[in-house]
C-alpha cells in the first residue's frame, strides 16, 4: 500500500466520503498493457486500494481508466463489478463510435463518463486543442441526455487553450490535478485565473484535487496551497478530491496519507471538507 507508515492522519473522512480519482492494475498475464507507456504499470490490485480507503474513511469510489490500458477497460470494469454500482462509479476510455448498447451496458455497471487524456508533460504546442475537438464534441452530443460527463487530464497550457471550448459543453466535466497549472507560477497566472472565472460561471465545470505531486514541488507541496485555497474560496461546490492512487511514477516519492492530509491544510473546516468529499461527488457522480 502506498501509505507511509510514519504518516499520521490529521483528519478522518466523513461518512460517505468519495475518492473521485484512482486506478487499479492487475497481473500482466490477465490484463495486458501497452508498450509505449509513460510509466511502468505497477501491481495495484483492488484489495490493496480498499485497505487504503478503509484507513482514510473512504466509502465511495470513482475508478478512472489508466492510460497504460488504453481503451481496454477490462481491469477497471472487473474491479467495479466486485465493488458494485451502489458504491462505485467509473470513467472509461472509449472509441468515438462506441455503440449505444455498449454505453447502456457500461452505465449499468456504474460508468458515468469518458476520459480525455493528454500527457501532462506534453510540450507546448499551440493549436493542439483543435485536434481534440471532434472527439470532445461528439461525446458531448451523445452524453447530454445520458447523464454522463467528460474527464480531462491536460497539461496546464492546454487546459488554458481549451477553456473557451469547455465553457460551451452541455455535459458536466472535470479537470484533473487542478488543471495542471504549475504551482510555482502561483494563483495569479493567466490560465489559472481563467479557470477560476470558468468555475464561477459554468455550472458543469468541476476541478479535481488530485495528483498534487504532478503540479507542485516536493517534498511538502507547499506551493500548491495558494492555488487550492483560491479554488475553495471561489467555487467550493465545484471541487472533488481524489487520491490518484497508486501514484504511478511518483509512488516512491509520496505517501497516500501525506497527500490526504493536504486537504486538511487547504480546507481546515469540516463543513468545507464535507462538500469536497461527500456532497459534491454525490451530486456529480449520481450517488
Amino acid at each position: 500500500m502506498t501509505a507511509s507508515s510514519d504518516e499520521r492522519l490529521v483528519f478522518r473522512a466523513p461518512a460517505l466520503a468519495c475518492d473521485s480519482h484512482f486506478h487499479v492494475f492487475g497481473p500482466a498475464d490477465s490484463y495486458p498493457h501497452g508498450s509505449d507507456l509513460r510509466y511502468a504499470p505497477p501491481q495495484a490490485p483492488l484489495s490493496e486500494y480498499l485497505e487504503l480507503a478503509a484507513l482514510l474513511g473512504i466509502e465511495r469510489f470513482v475508478f478512472v481508466q489508466p492510460s497504460a490500458y488504453g481503451r481496454d477497460n477490462t481491469c477497471m470494469l472487473d474491479a467495479m463489478r466486485e465493488v458494485g454500482p451502489a458504491r462505485c462509479r467509473g470513467i472509461v476510455d472509449l472509441d468515438d463510435d462506441v455503440s449505444d448498447r455498449a454505453l447502456d451496458e457500461l452505465h449499468a455497471l456504474g460508468v458515468r463518463g469518458v476520459r480525455i487524456n493528454v500527457s501532462p508533460v506534453k510540450p507546448l504546442a499551440p493549436g493542439f486543442g483543435a485536434t481534440l475537438l471532434p472527439r470532445v464534441r461528439r461525446f458531448d452530443a451523445r452524453f447530454a441526455e445520458r447523464g454522463w460527463q467528460l474527464d480531462f487530464l491536460l497539461p496546464g497550457w492546454l487546459t488554458h487553450e481549451m477553456l473557451p471550448e469547455l465553457a460551451r459543453l452541455k455535459v458536466p466535466f472535470t479537470l484533473a490535478h487542478m488543471g495542471m497549472f504549475p504551482a510555482r507560477d502561483g494563483p495569479g497566472q493567466a490560465g489559472f485565473q481563467a479557470l477560476i472565472r470558468l468555475l464561477k460561471t459554468c455550472p458543469g465545470a468541476h476541478v479535481k484535487f488530485t495528483g498534487t505531486y504532478r503540479m507542485a514541488s516536493a517534498p511538502d507541496f507547499d506551493d500548491a496551497a495558494p492555488l487550492a485555497r483560491a479554488l475553495i474560496d471561489a467555487a467550493p461546490d465545484r471541487i472533488v478530491w481524489g487520491s490518484d492512487y497508486p501514484h504511478l511514477s511518483f509512488a516512491d516519492k509520496v505517501g497516500s496519507v501525506q497527500l490526504f492530509n493536504l486537504l486538511g491544510e487547504w480546507a481546515p473546516d469540516a463543513a468545507t471538507r464535507r462538500k469536497i468529499l461527500v456532497d459534491n461527488p454525490a451530486r456529480l457522480f449520481g450517488f
